[in-house]
């Protein structure tokens, strides 16, 4: 039951709205707030690709205005599109890069950061 969770008033109203991706938003948001320890996480509505996407700072880099990380939950078993990635992307105002939070079944999360374009792995 997700209603007695300590993080339900924060999402309450998205999965209310999007529940097809309670379970991920619920799930990364978690991970994210408590088991990473972001700081100022935001919960955001990105009505134009139908889903709740958090924002926040890694811990060690909380003081650093540039550091403001988008993260976009989804389910493993979720389909997503080139043209639905960009969408994303434009929605957000064009950041340099996004984090799909890729959560599967049994709960555990993978993270694959996402940029326009082809890009250079750094080495």
């Amino acid at each position: 039951m997700l209603e007695i969770h300590p993080s339900y008033p924060a999402l309450a109203s998205l999965i209310e709205k999007y529940p097809a991706h309670r379970g991920s938003l619920f799930q990364t948001y978690n991970d994210i707030l408590l088991a990473q320890q972001w700081r100022d996480v935001q919960v955001i509505d990105l009505g134009d690709c139908r889903r709740g996407v958090l924002r926040g700072k890694r811990p060690k880099t909380a003081t650093d205005p540039e550091s403001l990380l988008h993260v976009i939950p989804c389910s493993l078993a979720e389909s997503i599109s080139i043209a639905w990635i960009r969408n994303v992307f434009s929605a957000l105002d064009n950041p340099h890069s996004v984090y799909l939070a890729v959560v599967s079944d049994d709960s555990s999360i993978v993270y694959y950061k996402l940029s326009p374009g082809i890009v250079k792995p750094s080495i």
